[in-house]
């Protein structure tokens, strides 16, 4: 509608997407970069060794500190989130009803194996 017939005062711009939040705008902000380190929490310094092993093999940045006070809970959750993260699926293309079909007989696939 427009704001031609009925008029309410000054109409504000709209405010841009980022503004009220929400919306992550910056990509290169990827967890475990050098720039964007894990930030980690083990229990002891044997763990502490084991997940830097890990880190090493992932090829991923982290800061490990070690809290050894009574009733402390590991945090390795960015790890584990990164390291079960699947890979991207891809699946062939199935071929069209008009080419030729891939069982090898010369027909078109609407024909042989529709």
């Amino acid at each position: 509608m427009s704001d031609k017939f009925f008029y309410k005062g000054r109409q504000d711009a709209h405010q841009h997407h980022t503004a009220y939040g929400g919306f992550q705008t910056n990509a290169s902000q990827k967890s475990g970069s050098r720039k964007y380190p894990l930030t980690l929490v083990v229990t002891s310094e044997a763990r502490k060794q084991e997940i830097e092993a890990q880190v090493a093999r992932a090829k991923l940045h982290a800061t490990i500190s070690v809290d050894t006070r009574e009733g402390a809970v590991e945090s390795i959750n960015e790890l584990t989130a990164i390291l079960n993260k699947g890979g991207t699926v891809t699946t062939a293309k199935s071929p069209s009803r008009n080419d030729v079909c891939t069982c090898g007989s010369g027909i078109k696939f609407k024909k042989c194996c529709d």
